[in-house]
């Protein structure tokens, strides 16, 4: 049987090398930008709004695997998600991350992030897109 830790450490490599929505739009409603202090990560976040929910996102940024990976993660997941549940799902895993708590089951492959709270210092890195689409959302 496979440990669920391998395929996390999979899919966090897979969007780290291939990250998803990585880019800019062309026209967007919001930009939030966004640097974790501690060790540099960046991110750029630009998000097209259309009827209540998101209808494009895309991000630039530099900074670790950890922190890259979970900015493509967090555009897949909330893309085409409604305002009101992408603020959920946002505000459930960074509590994942911060304080170990369980992960559910819509957080789909963010899943793969729920041991970063065992590292401290990675907590910021895996964070930062979420405080970011946050923002994005209740500027």
């Amino acid at each position: 049987m496979r440990d669920f830790s391998d395929l996390y450490a999979e899919i966090i490599m897979d969007h780290q090398k291939h990250p998803r929505n990585f880019g800019t739009l062309p026209i967007f409603d919001k930009e939030v930008q966004m640097t974790n202090s501690s060790c540099g990560d960046q991110i750029s976040l630009q998000v097209k709004f259309e009827d209540g929910k998101i209808k494009d996102i895309k991000f630039m940024g530099i900074g670790c695997a950890i922190s890259m990976a979970s900015a493509s993660v967090m555009t897949e997941i909330v893309k085409g998600m409604d305002v009101k549940e992408a603020k959920k799902i946002s505000g459930e895993f960074i509590e994942m991350v911060t304080n170990g708590k369980e992960p559910a089951d819509d957080l789909k492959d963010a899943r793969a992030f729920s041991g970063v709270n065992k590292y401290p210092m990675r907590v910021k890195c895996a964070t930062l897109a979420w405080h970011a689409i946050q923002k994005a959302l209740s500027d």
